[in-house]
């Protein structure tokens, strides 16, 4: 078991020297250049969220403007079957008003000519 740690050890150790010989092959920028990438980064980023707002901004205009439209149409022809509607009830309320007056003209006819039978049959 001594064995085995010792080969634990060793490549805990090997790993360690290898690390930072990779380290020291890095080619670390200079400040000048950390400054000037840093300032490149930064700007970019903000540049495309100011593009992206922009485009956000006009989208939304457009689409609450094509919304309006579209919900403007949308009520008049809503609007427009209602008036249909209740103009289609109107009439058929009409007919049967019409329907039903007419019935009780003829029922109330029937009746004066079955009285007036039944008083000439009496004569």
């Amino acid at each position: 078991m001594a064995k085995n740690e010792e080969k634990e050890n060793k490549i805990k150790k090997h790993f360690f020297k290898e690390f930072k010989a990779e380290l020291k092959k890095v080619i670390w920028p200079t400040p000048k250049q950390l400054v000037n990438n840093t300032i490149a980064v930064v700007t970019i980023v903000l540049l495309l969220a100011f593009i992206v707002f922009i485009l956000d901004s006009i989208f939304k205009f457009v689409n609450n403007q094509g919304i309006t439209k579209l919900q403007n149409q949308v009520i008049v022809k809503i609007d427009e079957n209602k008036n249909k509607e209740t103009e289609a009830s109107k009439e058929n309320t009409d007919e049967q008003t019409q329907n039903n007056e007419e019935k009780s003209e003829e029922q109330s006819s029937e009746e004066n000519t079955e009285e007036s039978n039944v008083e000439s049959s009496e004569e």
